[in-house]
């Protein structure tokens, strides 16, 4: 299919109920937050969502959509543990699986690799696999002595990625030095959706500037969203900073008595054109500075 793009509302109707997700990005950076909330616009629900999560997972934990999370860290950053996350697991509401950053990793990368575990040394001699008592060891077929981590592949239904542009043949640029392991979740995943700032006829795909910022092939994507100002309020390399104000006030509403409901009536429910306009426009989230660090 040459012409991918679909709106936001037509992208989330392809999925469904108990699916398996993976949102791109790391923490409050680069997060697919246009497709989020829309995701918490409709009747979904018992979803995994899988990530090194950051409001995304927080978000649907808040709207009851999540069943299982499995994680690296669900974090904010300058917010160290992300709050609407932290209130549905000490309150037991999700499954969760605890993994550290490595572990996700090789996960995915199994998936990717279309192999059913990737054997690793990662967590032997820790206190991982006393807390996740579903991992398994294996022995090297080649010296009985090697005993591995037997991390199982983490296969999903549908990645949610968003980037800075892309072409409505599902072409797409991510700018920035750190990719974190958005190619990885576009091939552990059976469809990808991606959400990008820029949709263009064809994209530019000089040697070998940008041949670098294309993650992934355009086999992988299934559609494609024009949203600007798409992963606010986290940060998009070389676009805008994440807006921590509002990341401080979204927290801040796990502690409130109907706080996420307000949030949700306020932010979420009128509509993505009613969300730019309460930040200033998209003018006005480019403004926002990108942390140095």
């Amino acid at each position: 299919m040459m012409n991918k793009e679909l709106d936001l509302a037509a992208a989330v109707a392809t999925l469904r109920d108990g699916m398996t997700i993976g949102f791109s990005g790391w923490g409050p950076r680069r997060k697919p937050m246009a497709l989020v909330r829309e995701i918490l616009r409709s009747d979904l629900k018992d979803l995994t969502v899988v990530g090194y999560g950051g409001p995304e997972i927080g978000m649907l934990c808040a709207a009851g959509k999540v069943k299982r999370a499995i994680y690296g860290f669900v974090s904010l950053d300058k917010i160290p543990l992300e709050a609407h996350f932290r209130k549905a697991r000490e309150a037991g509401t999700i499954e969760a699986e605890e993994l550290d950053e490595g572990l996700l990793l090789l996960g995915l990368r199994a998936a990717a690799e279309r192999v059913p575990f990737a054997p690793t040394l990662v967590g032997l001699g820790t206190d991982v696999m006393a807390n996740n008592p579903h991992l398994k060891t294996v022995t090297s077929p080649y010296d009985p002595s090697q005993v591995f981590l037997a991390m199982p592949a983490i296969y999903l239904d549908v990645a949610l990625i968003h980037v800075n542009r892309a072409d409505r043949r599902g072409n797409t640029q991510t700018d920035g030095p750190d990719p974190y392991f958005d190619g990885l979740m576009a091939r552990a995943a059976k469809q990808v959706i991606v959400s990008t700032e820029v949709l263009c006829d064809r994209i530019d795909e000089s040697f070998p500037e940008g041949a670098q910022t294309s993650l992934f092939n355009r086999l992988n994507v299934s559609a494609v969203v024009h949203a600007a100002a798409g992963a606010h309020p986290t940060t998009l390399h070389n676009a805008y900073g994440w807006d921590m104000k509002h990341l401080a006030a979204y927290s801040a509403a796990a502690g409130e008595e109907g706080g996420w409901q307000a949030y949700m009536e306020q932010f979420v429910l009128p509509g993505e054109a009613a969300y730019l306009e309460k930040l200033g426009g998209a003018e006005a989230v480019a403004r926002l500075p990108i942390p140095l660090f």
